[in-house]
């Protein structure tokens, strides 16, 4: 088999993928809706179960609810059965993840969490089947086909199970008002990640370190003020009015432009007007999101309250590369 034959290949499994998403969005009714608020209003915890691909899927969905402020876990039915039962309490909800709808082993389970008295949500691809009929709420995810040239090994299926339930974990987590705040709590490992849930206001720089120039400070002094303070930009102005920033990339155009006649330029003459600003109790997240649209390195940071000036937040402090410890933390 050649190199194009083994890339076509690969891309119709992934195209048979998509197709089967694509579905799976037109299979979303009334139905959806009462699980997410079923979940959402929950006193006690979503209990995920399948066998085989479909609960490495159940351990997934479990994984993502948690990491989105919905309180979840993965039972093995066979587990279940054996006296893991305990795990679970009257405010709970069971999520079932079966494609077929016939799993042997949920079918002994079934009984057993309906004996529990708790709501029992079904995903699967076939919603005739006897395991649907036993469940308080059934999704469907019905694929026409697998991915597999077998039409056997769950692919495509798998896939709908994980998206289906990706979109009841992140539904519910809007609807319980989850927010970066909560994020940030449940996720304190990591550099990168702690970095970027911070507030601004922890991570920017403030003081001695901010460079400044004046509006009519010749074109040594600006780059005298950038190599000193070591930001690659600085500010024009003072504290109580900041009418300008000169970046690296406003010496490159004003070089560019202006060539040997560069060196008459004032600050005002090189600077950006009205740079971009952020409020100071925003995340760092918010910050990058914002340097990311507009193709900048730096914002200015302003008091939520006051809107006055506070500070500057560099790209490099955002990505963990400054030198600057977080403030507060």
């Amino acid at each position: 088999m050649n190199t194009e034959a083994i890339i076509a290949l690969g891309k119709e499994v992934i195209e048979t993928e998509i197709e089967g998403l694509s579905g799976l969005s037109t299979q979303l009714n009334e139905t959806f809706a009462r699980a997410v608020e079923a979940i959402a209003s929950l006193k006690g915890k979503v209990i995920l179960t399948g066998v085989g691909k479909s609960g490495i899927i159940g351990r997934k969905i479990a994984a993502t609810m948690v990491s989105l402020g919905v309180p979840a876990m993965f039972l093995h039915p066979v587990d279940g059965m054996h006296g893991d039962l305990g795990v679970i309490s009257a405010d709970d909800i069971a999520v079932v993840l079966s494609n077929s709808g016939t799993t042997k082993e949920l079918s002994d389970l079934i009984p057993a969490l309906k004996r529990l008295g708790i709501q029992i949500i079904m995903i699967t691809g076939n919603t005739g089947a006897h395991l649907a009929q036993e469940a308080d709420l059934v999704l469907s995810c019905h694929v026409a086909r697998e991915a597999c040239n077998l039409g056997l090994a769950p692919t495509a299926s798998t896939t709908a199970q994980l998206a289906l339930g990706d979109a009841l974990a992140v539904v519910v987590s809007q609807l319980k008002g989850f927010g970066r705040e909560d994020f940030k709590a449940f996720h304190p490992a990591g550099e990168l990640g702690k970095q970027l849930m911070c507030r601004i206001d922890q991570i920017m720089i403030s003081g001695e370190r901010l460079p400044f120039v004046a509006p009519d400070d010749s074109l040594e002094t600006v780059l005298t003020e950038m190599t000193a303070k070591k930001l690659g930009i600085t500010l024009v102005g003072d504290q109580e009015k900041i009418v300008g920033i000169v970046t690296d990339g406003d010496l490159r155009r004003a070089l560019l432009k202006h060539k040997a006649a560069v060196q008459s330029l004032s600050a005002v003459e090189i600077m950006t007007p009205n740079p971009k600003t952020i409020p100071g109790n925003l995340l760092a997240i918010d910050a990058l999101d914002i340097m990311e649209r507009h193709q900048i390195t730096s914002l200015i940071v302003l008091d939520e309250a006051s809107q006055s000036f506070v500070g500057v937040v560099h790209l490099h402090d955002l990505l963990g590369r400054g030198n600057l410890a977080l403030k507060g933390i």
